[in-house]
């Protein structure tokens, strides 16, 4: 998950470079569904994914970044994220859908 000091990694999601304090490993299925692979995101973008999509939606329906662009909350976060500094960080707060589940 850690890349070497030094190297730049970009987010897939919103493809801003990840300053290293703001990096987070999405498994792109959740482990609790078995998942192992990672990605490298942004903190906020981590955390914006977990507050509109819950875990079995996640491992049935986004488990990849081309997936997670498809929903509309997720690309509507993106549109308005990629036009932040690459630090840019706020509290995110899960949708009450997620929330009842």
């Amino acid at each position: 998950m850690k890349p070497p000091n030094g190297v730049e990694v970009i987010c897939p999601l919103c493809e801003r470079p990840v300053p290293p304090r703001q990096r987070d490993a999405h498994h792109l299925v959740p482990k609790s569904h078995g998942g192992r692979q990672t990605a490298v995101l942004h903190r906020i973008c981590h955390r914006q994914i977990h507050a509109l999509l819950t875990e079995a939606e996640l491992a049935r329906q986004y488990a990849s970044v081309d997936a997670l662009l498809t929903h509309p909350g997720i690309r509507s976060f993106v549109n308005w994220v990629k036009t932040k500094p690459d630090d840019f960080h706020v509290a995110t707060h899960k949708s009450a859908r997620v929330r009842r589940r």
